[in-house]
Protein backbone atom coordinates (compact mmCIF):
# COMPACT_ATOMS: atom_id res chain seq x y z
CA UNK A 1 0.00 0.00 0.00
CA UNK A 2 1.25 3.43 -1.10
CA UNK A 3 -0.09 5.22 1.73
CA UNK A 4 1.92 8.92 0.80
CA UNK A 5 0.46 8.37 -2.61
CA UNK A 6 -2.73 7.92 -0.91
CA UNK A 7 -2.33 11.21 1.60
CA UNK A 8 -1.20 13.40 -1.55
CA UNK A 9 -4.48 12.56 -3.48
CA UNK A 10 -6.40 13.09 -0.25
CA UNK A 11 -4.79 16.63 0.28
CA UNK A 12 -5.35 17.63 -3.71
CA UNK A 13 -9.03 16.26 -3.40
CA UNK A 14 -9.88 19.02 -0.14
CA UNK A 15 -7.65 21.19 -2.17
CA UNK A 16 -10.44 21.39 -4.76
CA UNK A 17 -13.09 21.73 -2.16
CA UNK A 18 -11.59 24.68 -0.40
CA UNK A 19 -11.82 26.36 -3.34
CA UNK A 20 -15.35 25.20 -4.37
CA UNK A 21 -16.25 26.77 -1.25
CA UNK A 22 -14.52 30.52 -2.65
CA UNK A 23 -18.24 31.17 -4.98
CA UNK A 24 -20.43 30.45 -1.96
CA UNK A 25 -18.74 33.15 0.05
CA UNK A 26 -19.02 34.98 -2.88
CA UNK A 27 -22.82 34.98 -2.73
CA UNK A 28 -22.61 35.79 1.19
CA UNK A 29 -20.68 39.05 0.07
CA UNK A 30 -23.52 39.55 -2.58
CA UNK A 31 -26.11 39.08 -0.59
CA UNK A 32 -24.48 41.22 2.60
CA UNK A 33 -24.58 37.65 4.91
CA UNK A 34 -21.28 38.53 6.97
CA UNK A 35 -22.42 36.13 9.60
CA UNK A 36 -22.75 33.18 6.81
CA UNK A 37 -19.35 34.25 5.27
CA UNK A 38 -17.68 33.84 8.41
CA UNK A 39 -18.73 30.19 8.74
CA UNK A 40 -17.58 29.85 4.75
CA UNK A 41 -14.23 31.51 5.98
CA UNK A 42 -13.42 29.08 8.98
CA UNK A 43 -14.58 25.92 7.42
CA UNK A 44 -11.96 27.20 4.22
CA UNK A 45 -9.35 27.70 6.39
CA UNK A 46 -9.62 24.37 8.11
CA UNK A 47 -9.81 22.73 5.10
CA UNK A 48 -7.00 24.43 3.31
CA UNK A 49 -4.61 23.62 6.68
CA UNK A 50 -5.58 19.70 6.67
CA UNK A 51 -4.94 19.86 2.28
CA UNK A 52 -1.82 21.74 2.95
CA UNK A 53 -0.65 19.29 5.87
CA UNK A 54 -1.40 16.39 3.79
CA UNK A 55 0.32 17.45 0.72
CA UNK A 56 3.13 19.27 2.64
CA UNK A 57 3.93 15.81 4.18
CA UNK A 58 3.31 12.90 0.74
CA UNK A 59 4.47 15.89 -1.74
CA UNK A 60 7.11 13.36 -2.76
CA UNK A 61 5.42 10.13 -2.75
CA UNK A 62 5.76 7.50 -5.10
CA UNK A 63 3.17 8.04 -8.13
CA UNK A 64 2.17 4.37 -8.23
CA UNK A 65 -0.94 3.47 -7.60
CA UNK A 66 -2.81 -0.05 -8.57
CA UNK A 67 -6.40 -1.15 -7.91
CA UNK A 68 -5.62 -1.24 -3.68
CA UNK A 69 -5.03 2.64 -3.47
CA UNK A 70 -7.37 3.73 -6.20
CA UNK A 71 -10.44 2.14 -4.25
CA UNK A 72 -9.01 3.38 -0.92
CA UNK A 73 -7.82 6.41 -2.22
CA UNK A 74 -11.53 7.25 -3.58
CA UNK A 75 -13.69 5.81 -0.55
CA UNK A 76 -11.81 8.06 1.85
CA UNK A 77 -11.89 10.92 -0.14
CA UNK A 78 -15.29 11.32 0.15
CA UNK A 79 -15.71 10.18 3.47
CA UNK A 80 -13.29 13.28 4.04
CA UNK A 81 -14.79 15.55 1.84
CA UNK A 82 -18.36 14.76 3.09
CA UNK A 83 -17.24 15.16 7.26
CA UNK A 84 -15.17 18.93 6.14
CA UNK A 85 -17.84 19.72 3.71
CA UNK A 86 -20.61 19.79 6.44
CA UNK A 87 -18.86 22.32 8.34
CA UNK A 88 -20.61 25.39 6.94
CA UNK A 89 -23.72 24.10 7.86
CA UNK A 90 -22.77 23.73 11.71
CA UNK A 91 -20.37 26.88 11.41
CA UNK A 92 -23.75 29.08 10.11
CA UNK A 93 -26.28 27.11 12.80
CA UNK A 94 -28.24 26.36 9.32
CA UNK A 95 -27.59 22.51 10.24
CA UNK A 96 -26.20 23.25 13.94
CA UNK A 97 -25.71 18.87 14.87
CA UNK A 98 -22.90 17.36 13.45
CA UNK A 99 -24.20 14.15 12.68
CA UNK A 100 -27.21 15.79 10.83
CA UNK A 101 -24.53 17.76 8.78
CA UNK A 102 -22.69 15.16 7.83
CA UNK A 103 -25.86 13.23 6.64
CA UNK A 104 -26.49 16.33 4.93
CA UNK A 105 -23.41 16.88 3.17
CA UNK A 106 -23.23 13.09 2.66
CA UNK A 107 -26.71 12.86 1.00
CA UNK A 108 -25.37 16.04 -1.08
CA UNK A 109 -21.99 14.67 -2.54
CA UNK A 110 -23.48 11.46 -3.17
CA UNK A 111 -26.15 12.70 -4.79
CA UNK A 112 -29.16 11.11 -2.82
CA UNK A 113 -31.47 14.26 -2.08
CA UNK A 114 -32.65 12.30 1.52
CA UNK A 115 -32.71 15.61 3.94
CA UNK A 116 -33.06 16.33 7.56
CA UNK A 117 -33.87 19.95 6.71
CA UNK A 118 -37.73 20.72 5.97
CA UNK A 119 -37.80 24.42 4.95
CA UNK A 120 -34.70 24.70 2.36
CA UNK A 121 -36.44 28.70 1.46
CA UNK A 122 -35.03 29.81 5.35
CA UNK A 123 -31.28 28.62 4.27
CA UNK A 124 -29.11 31.10 3.50
CA UNK A 125 -28.79 31.66 0.04
CA UNK A 126 -24.96 30.80 -0.13
CA UNK A 127 -25.56 27.80 2.19
CA UNK A 128 -28.65 27.03 -0.48
CA UNK A 129 -26.01 26.99 -3.37
CA UNK A 130 -23.44 24.78 -1.44
CA UNK A 131 -25.81 22.35 -0.84
CA UNK A 132 -26.86 22.24 -4.27
CA UNK A 133 -23.34 22.43 -6.12
CA UNK A 134 -22.41 19.32 -3.59
CA UNK A 135 -24.83 17.88 -5.94
CA UNK A 136 -23.59 19.12 -8.99
CA UNK A 137 -19.74 17.72 -7.83
CA UNK A 138 -20.90 14.80 -6.73
CA UNK A 139 -22.37 13.39 -9.70
CA UNK A 140 -19.77 13.20 -12.72
CA UNK A 141 -16.95 12.79 -9.61
CA UNK A 142 -14.24 14.76 -7.17
CA UNK A 143 -12.14 12.67 -8.42
CA UNK A 144 -12.68 12.60 -12.58
CA UNK A 145 -12.87 16.40 -11.92
CA UNK A 146 -9.47 16.22 -10.48
CA UNK A 147 -7.78 14.38 -13.24
CA UNK A 148 -9.80 16.66 -15.97
CA UNK A 149 -7.63 19.75 -14.36
CA UNK A 150 -4.39 18.33 -12.57
CA UNK A 151 -1.26 19.05 -14.59
CA UNK A 152 0.65 15.75 -15.67
CA UNK A 153 -0.69 12.03 -15.46
CA UNK A 154 1.43 11.29 -12.14
CA UNK A 155 -0.72 8.92 -9.49
CA UNK A 156 -3.70 9.23 -11.83
CA UNK A 157 -4.49 6.37 -13.21
CA UNK A 158 -6.91 4.17 -14.64
CA UNK A 159 -7.61 2.75 -11.10
CA UNK A 160 -9.28 6.20 -9.81
CA UNK A 161 -11.57 6.69 -12.58
CA UNK A 162 -12.79 2.77 -11.94
CA UNK A 163 -13.16 3.20 -8.40
CA UNK A 164 -15.06 6.29 -8.78
CA UNK A 165 -17.31 5.53 -11.73
CA UNK A 166 -20.91 3.77 -11.64
CA UNK A 167 -21.42 0.58 -13.83
CA UNK A 168 -19.92 -2.65 -14.50
CA UNK A 169 -16.81 -1.56 -16.48
CA UNK A 170 -15.12 1.61 -17.00
CA UNK A 171 -13.23 2.68 -19.81
CA UNK A 172 -11.46 5.24 -21.89
CA UNK A 173 -13.15 7.51 -24.73
CA UNK A 174 -9.76 8.23 -25.99
CA UNK A 175 -6.53 6.71 -25.04
CA UNK A 176 -5.68 9.07 -22.49
CA UNK A 177 -7.21 9.21 -19.68
CA UNK A 178 -6.79 12.85 -18.89
CA UNK A 179 -8.93 13.97 -21.84
CA UNK A 180 -11.44 11.38 -21.34
CA UNK A 181 -11.97 13.07 -18.02
CA UNK A 182 -11.96 16.61 -19.79
CA UNK A 183 -14.92 15.33 -22.48
CA UNK A 184 -16.68 13.72 -19.83
CA UNK A 185 -17.06 17.19 -17.74
CA UNK A 186 -17.17 19.10 -21.00
CA UNK A 187 -20.45 16.83 -21.97
CA UNK A 188 -21.49 17.21 -18.10
CA UNK A 189 -21.27 21.02 -18.14
CA UNK A 190 -23.05 21.40 -21.27
CA UNK A 191 -26.11 20.11 -20.45
CA UNK A 192 -25.59 21.49 -17.06
CA UNK A 193 -25.81 24.92 -18.61
CA UNK A 194 -28.45 23.96 -21.37
CA UNK A 195 -30.98 22.60 -18.30
CA UNK A 196 -30.56 26.24 -16.40
CA UNK A 197 -31.04 27.96 -19.81
CA UNK A 198 -34.39 26.01 -20.21
CA UNK A 199 -35.59 26.45 -16.46
CA UNK A 200 -35.12 29.76 -16.79
CA UNK A 201 -37.02 30.34 -20.26
CA UNK A 202 -40.67 30.78 -18.47
CA UNK A 203 -39.51 33.32 -15.84
CA UNK A 204 -41.15 31.30 -13.29
CA UNK A 205 -37.64 30.53 -11.34
CA UNK A 206 -35.02 33.17 -10.21
CA UNK A 207 -31.79 32.08 -11.12
CA UNK A 208 -30.39 30.99 -8.21
CA UNK A 209 -33.05 28.30 -7.62
CA UNK A 210 -32.29 27.39 -11.34
CA UNK A 211 -29.19 26.90 -10.65
CA UNK A 212 -29.39 24.86 -7.51
CA UNK A 213 -32.11 22.36 -9.58
CA UNK A 214 -30.06 22.01 -12.37
CA UNK A 215 -27.28 21.07 -10.08
CA UNK A 216 -29.26 18.98 -8.81
CA UNK A 217 -31.03 17.35 -12.10
CA UNK A 218 -27.57 17.07 -13.55
CA UNK A 219 -25.92 14.85 -10.83
CA UNK A 220 -29.12 13.28 -10.21
CA UNK A 221 -29.53 14.61 -6.26
CA UNK A 222 -32.89 15.81 -5.64
CA UNK A 223 -32.10 18.17 -2.44
CA UNK A 224 -34.49 20.87 -3.53
CA UNK A 225 -34.69 24.54 -2.95
CA UNK A 226 -38.27 24.38 -1.79
CA UNK A 227 -40.07 22.49 0.98
CA UNK A 228 -42.69 20.90 -1.65
CA UNK A 229 -39.77 20.03 -4.25
CA UNK A 230 -40.88 20.70 -7.12
CA UNK A 231 -44.68 20.32 -6.87
CA UNK A 232 -45.37 24.05 -6.87
CA UNK A 233 -43.41 24.91 -9.84
CA UNK A 234 -45.10 25.37 -12.98
CA UNK A 235 -45.76 22.76 -15.98
CA UNK A 236 -42.81 24.14 -17.70
CA UNK A 237 -40.09 23.49 -15.08
CA UNK A 238 -41.32 20.48 -14.16
CA UNK A 239 -41.35 18.76 -17.76
CA UNK A 240 -38.07 20.32 -18.67
CA UNK A 241 -36.77 18.70 -15.56
CA UNK A 242 -38.35 15.25 -16.36
CA UNK A 243 -36.39 15.42 -20.16
CA UNK A 244 -33.16 16.07 -18.19
CA UNK A 245 -33.45 13.80 -15.30
CA UNK A 246 -33.55 11.49 -18.18
CA UNK A 247 -30.70 12.65 -20.12
CA UNK A 248 -28.89 12.55 -17.50
CA UNK A 249 -29.53 8.92 -16.76
CA UNK A 250 -28.29 8.05 -20.37
CA UNK A 251 -24.32 6.52 -20.70
CA UNK A 252 -22.43 9.38 -21.56
CA UNK A 253 -20.50 7.80 -23.63
CA UNK A 254 -23.70 7.81 -26.03
CA UNK A 255 -23.07 11.50 -25.77
CA UNK A 256 -19.57 11.35 -26.96
CA UNK A 257 -20.50 9.06 -29.64
CA UNK A 258 -23.07 11.40 -30.87
CA UNK A 259 -20.39 14.21 -30.93
CA UNK A 260 -18.56 11.98 -33.58
CA UNK A 261 -21.55 11.30 -35.77
CA UNK A 262 -22.17 7.50 -34.57
CA UNK A 263 -25.90 7.69 -33.92
CA UNK A 264 -26.33 4.16 -35.54
CA UNK A 265 -24.00 2.94 -32.47
CA UNK A 266 -25.95 5.09 -30.41
CA UNK A 267 -29.47 3.20 -31.45
CA UNK A 268 -28.30 -0.34 -31.23
CA UNK A 269 -26.97 -0.08 -27.37
CA UNK A 270 -28.75 -2.63 -25.33
CA UNK A 271 -28.37 -0.69 -22.39
CA UNK A 272 -29.83 2.63 -23.62
CA UNK A 273 -32.81 0.62 -25.25
CA UNK A 274 -33.59 -1.23 -22.08
CA UNK A 275 -33.92 2.04 -19.99
CA UNK A 276 -35.79 3.54 -22.80
CA UNK A 277 -37.98 0.46 -22.84
CA UNK A 278 -38.35 0.50 -18.67
CA UNK A 279 -39.43 3.65 -18.63
CA UNK A 280 -41.83 3.94 -21.54
CA UNK A 281 -43.80 0.80 -19.85
CA UNK A 282 -43.27 1.98 -16.44
CA UNK A 283 -44.65 5.43 -17.51
CA UNK A 284 -47.71 3.51 -19.71
CA UNK A 285 -48.90 1.08 -16.46
CA UNK A 286 -48.57 4.14 -13.89
CA UNK A 287 -50.80 6.30 -16.06
CA UNK A 288 -53.42 3.93 -16.07
CA UNK A 289 -52.90 3.40 -12.78
CA UNK A 290 -53.50 7.17 -11.70
CA UNK A 291 -55.61 8.06 -14.29
CA UNK A 292 -58.77 9.00 -11.80
CA UNK A 293 -56.70 10.93 -9.39
CA UNK A 294 -56.14 14.12 -11.37
CA UNK A 295 -57.95 16.58 -13.29
CA UNK A 296 -57.16 15.31 -16.86
CA UNK A 297 -54.99 12.30 -18.86
CA UNK A 298 -52.29 15.50 -19.50
CA UNK A 299 -51.67 16.11 -15.67
CA UNK A 300 -51.60 12.69 -14.52
CA UNK A 301 -48.62 11.70 -17.55
CA UNK A 302 -46.92 15.14 -16.98
CA UNK A 303 -46.85 13.79 -12.68
CA UNK A 304 -45.90 9.59 -14.08
CA UNK A 305 -43.39 10.66 -16.85
CA UNK A 306 -41.78 12.97 -13.54
CA UNK A 307 -41.74 10.64 -11.05
CA UNK A 308 -40.90 7.36 -13.50
CA UNK A 309 -37.68 9.74 -14.90
CA UNK A 310 -36.68 10.90 -11.21
CA UNK A 311 -36.67 7.63 -9.68
CA UNK A 312 -35.24 5.38 -12.30
CA UNK A 313 -32.45 8.07 -12.40
CA UNK A 314 -32.38 8.07 -8.65
CA UNK A 315 -32.73 11.81 -8.65
CA UNK A 316 -35.58 12.11 -5.93
CA UNK A 317 -37.05 15.17 -7.35
CA UNK A 318 -41.04 14.80 -6.48
CA UNK A 319 -44.00 16.69 -8.49
CA UNK A 320 -46.76 14.59 -7.03
CA UNK A 321 -46.90 12.47 -3.11
CA UNK A 322 -46.42 8.86 -4.76
CA UNK A 323 -47.24 7.46 -1.11
CA UNK A 324 -50.46 8.48 -1.68
CA UNK A 325 -50.66 6.21 -5.26
CA UNK A 326 -52.12 2.88 -5.78
CA UNK A 327 -50.03 -0.50 -4.45
CA UNK A 328 -49.28 -1.36 -8.32
CA UNK A 329 -47.67 2.43 -9.09
CA UNK A 330 -45.45 2.30 -5.78
CA UNK A 331 -44.94 -1.24 -6.61
CA UNK A 332 -43.70 -0.05 -9.96
CA UNK A 333 -41.25 2.77 -8.40
CA UNK A 334 -40.50 0.61 -5.82
CA UNK A 335 -38.76 -1.41 -8.44
CA UNK A 336 -37.03 1.20 -10.62
CA UNK A 337 -35.30 2.08 -7.29
CA UNK A 338 -33.41 -0.84 -7.43
CA UNK A 339 -32.99 -0.39 -11.30
CA UNK A 340 -31.33 2.27 -11.34
CA UNK A 341 -29.75 4.45 -14.59
CA UNK A 342 -27.54 3.57 -17.18
CA UNK A 343 -24.04 3.07 -16.09
CA UNK A 344 -21.50 5.78 -17.01
CA UNK A 345 -24.33 8.36 -16.11
CA UNK A 346 -24.72 10.13 -12.88
CA UNK A 347 -27.31 8.33 -11.65
CA UNK A 348 -27.21 5.52 -9.09
CA UNK A 349 -29.18 1.93 -8.26
CA UNK A 350 -27.79 -0.95 -9.66
CA UNK A 351 -27.68 -0.23 -13.48
CA UNK A 352 -29.93 -1.17 -16.43
CA UNK A 353 -26.32 -2.72 -17.76
CA UNK A 354 -25.52 -4.87 -14.47
CA UNK A 355 -29.14 -6.01 -14.52
CA UNK A 356 -28.81 -7.04 -18.12
CA UNK A 357 -25.92 -9.28 -17.48
CA UNK A 358 -27.27 -10.89 -14.24
CA UNK A 359 -29.84 -12.03 -16.47
CA UNK A 360 -28.05 -12.81 -19.32
CA UNK A 361 -25.88 -14.60 -17.00
CA UNK A 362 -28.42 -16.80 -15.43
CA UNK A 363 -30.19 -17.40 -18.79
CA UNK A 364 -26.61 -19.26 -20.26
CA UNK A 365 -26.55 -20.77 -16.49
CA UNK A 366 -30.02 -22.61 -17.23
CA UNK A 367 -28.86 -23.39 -20.48
CA UNK A 368 -25.77 -25.42 -19.01
CA UNK A 369 -28.44 -27.39 -16.62
CA UNK A 370 -30.10 -28.73 -19.41
CA UNK A 371 -27.05 -29.53 -21.96
CA UNK A 372 -23.58 -29.26 -19.45
CA UNK A 373 -21.32 -29.30 -22.56
CA UNK A 374 -23.00 -26.09 -24.39
CA UNK A 375 -20.74 -23.27 -24.93
CA UNK A 376 -22.82 -20.16 -24.09
CA UNK A 377 -20.79 -16.59 -24.50
CA UNK A 378 -22.35 -13.59 -22.70
CA UNK A 379 -22.55 -10.81 -25.02
CA UNK A 380 -23.74 -7.10 -24.69
CA UNK A 381 -24.10 -4.78 -27.41
CA UNK A 382 -23.05 -7.57 -29.63
CA UNK A 383 -19.60 -7.74 -28.09
CA UNK A 384 -18.82 -10.74 -25.54
CA UNK A 385 -18.19 -9.67 -21.77
CA UNK A 386 -15.48 -11.16 -19.80
CA UNK A 387 -15.98 -13.58 -17.49
CA UNK A 388 -14.25 -11.04 -15.13
CA UNK A 389 -17.10 -8.35 -15.86
CA UNK A 390 -19.74 -11.27 -15.14
CA UNK A 391 -17.61 -12.50 -11.95
CA UNK A 392 -17.82 -8.73 -10.71
CA UNK A 393 -21.87 -8.17 -11.82
CA UNK A 394 -22.89 -11.41 -9.72
CA UNK A 395 -20.59 -10.40 -6.83
CA UNK A 396 -21.80 -6.89 -6.63
CA UNK A 397 -25.41 -8.62 -6.65
CA UNK A 398 -24.46 -10.65 -3.59
CA UNK A 399 -22.65 -7.51 -1.77
CA UNK A 400 -26.02 -6.02 -2.94
CA UNK A 401 -28.26 -7.79 -1.00
CA UNK A 402 -26.49 -8.35 2.09
CA UNK A 403 -25.84 -4.70 2.62
CA UNK A 404 -29.63 -4.04 2.31
CA UNK A 405 -30.47 -7.00 4.38
CA UNK A 406 -27.56 -5.84 7.48
CA UNK A 407 -28.83 -2.09 6.98
CA UNK A 408 -32.64 -2.76 7.52
CA UNK A 409 -32.00 -4.98 10.41
CA UNK A 410 -30.08 -1.71 12.28
CA UNK A 411 -32.94 0.55 11.78
CA UNK A 412 -35.44 -1.83 12.77
CA UNK A 413 -33.82 -0.41 15.86
CA UNK A 414 -35.45 2.89 15.67
CA UNK A 415 -37.93 3.32 13.14
CA UNK A 416 -41.26 1.95 14.15
CA UNK A 417 -42.91 -0.03 10.39
CA UNK A 418 -41.05 -2.24 7.71
CA UNK A 419 -42.09 -0.12 4.80
CA UNK A 420 -40.12 3.24 6.41
CA UNK A 421 -37.34 1.13 6.85
CA UNK A 422 -36.81 -0.74 3.79
CA UNK A 423 -37.62 1.35 1.87
CA UNK A 424 -34.80 4.14 3.57
CA UNK A 425 -32.62 2.01 3.22
CA UNK A 426 -33.59 1.86 -0.31
CA UNK A 427 -33.70 4.80 -1.17
CA UNK A 428 -30.80 5.98 0.46
CA UNK A 429 -28.17 2.89 -0.40
CA UNK A 430 -29.69 3.91 -4.58
CA UNK A 431 -29.30 7.27 -3.89
CA UNK A 432 -32.67 8.36 -4.23
CA UNK A 433 -33.57 10.42 -1.45
CA UNK A 434 -37.14 10.14 -0.51
CA UNK A 435 -38.92 6.34 0.01
CA UNK A 436 -42.21 6.07 1.54
CA UNK A 437 -44.13 5.99 4.85
CA UNK A 438 -42.59 8.57 7.38
CA UNK A 439 -39.59 8.98 4.88
CA UNK A 440 -41.87 9.54 1.96
CA UNK A 441 -42.14 12.52 -0.72
CA UNK A 442 -43.79 14.87 1.87
CA UNK A 443 -41.80 13.75 4.67
CA UNK A 444 -37.59 14.01 5.38
CA UNK A 445 -35.09 11.76 7.56
CA UNK A 446 -35.03 14.22 10.57
CA UNK A 447 -36.76 12.24 12.92
CA UNK A 448 -34.41 9.38 12.76
CA UNK A 449 -31.85 8.26 15.64
CA UNK A 450 -28.09 8.97 14.92
CA UNK A 451 -27.84 5.71 14.66
CA UNK A 452 -29.73 5.15 11.47
CA UNK A 453 -28.35 8.37 9.90
CA UNK A 454 -24.93 6.70 10.26
CA UNK A 455 -25.98 3.64 9.33
CA UNK A 456 -27.61 5.32 6.07
CA UNK A 457 -24.79 7.66 5.68
CA UNK A 458 -22.69 4.59 5.17
CA UNK A 459 -25.43 3.30 2.87
CA UNK A 460 -25.33 6.56 0.41
CA UNK A 461 -21.66 6.21 0.38
CA UNK A 462 -21.77 2.06 -0.13
CA UNK A 463 -24.19 3.00 -3.20
CA UNK A 464 -22.40 6.09 -5.13
CA UNK A 465 -18.67 4.29 -5.29
CA UNK A 466 -20.86 0.86 -6.40
CA UNK A 467 -19.53 -1.33 -2.68
CA UNK A 468 -16.49 -2.45 -2.95
CA UNK A 469 -13.98 0.77 -2.03
CA UNK A 470 -15.79 1.49 0.96
CA UNK A 471 -15.79 -2.69 1.55
CA UNK A 472 -12.05 -2.37 0.77
CA UNK A 473 -11.76 -0.26 4.05
CA UNK A 474 -12.59 -3.34 6.08
CA UNK A 475 -10.54 -5.74 4.14
CA UNK A 476 -7.21 -6.65 6.10
CA UNK A 477 -5.40 -6.97 2.77
CA UNK A 478 -6.29 -3.44 1.60
CA UNK A 479 -3.51 -1.97 4.09
CA UNK A 480 -0.07 -4.14 3.84
CA UNK A 481 2.38 -3.12 2.26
Amino acid sequence: MNYKMIGKVLGQLLAVEAVFLLPAMGICVGYAHWDVLAAFAVSLAVIAALSALLWGGCRKASSNIGPREGMVCVSLGWVALSALGCLPFVFSGAIPRYIDAFFEMVSGFTTTGASVVSQPEALAPAILYWRSFSHWLGGMGVLVFLLAVAPGQGGFTMHLLRAESPGPDVGKLVPKMKKTAIILYGIYMALTALNVVFLLLDGSLPFLQALCTAFGTAGTGGLGVYADSLMGCTPWVQNVTTVFMFLFGVNFSCYYLVLLGGFKSVLKDEELRAYVGIVVAAVAVILWNIRGLYGGLREALRHAAFQVSSIITTTGYVTADFDAWPMLSKGILLFLMVVGACAGSTGGGFKVGRMLLVLKSLRRNIRKVANPKRVDVVRLGGRPVSEAVLDNANAFLAAYVVIVVVSFLLLCLDVKDVTTGFTAVLACFNNIGPGLAAVGPTCNYAHLSDLSKIVLSLDMLAGRLEIFPMLMLLSKGAWKK
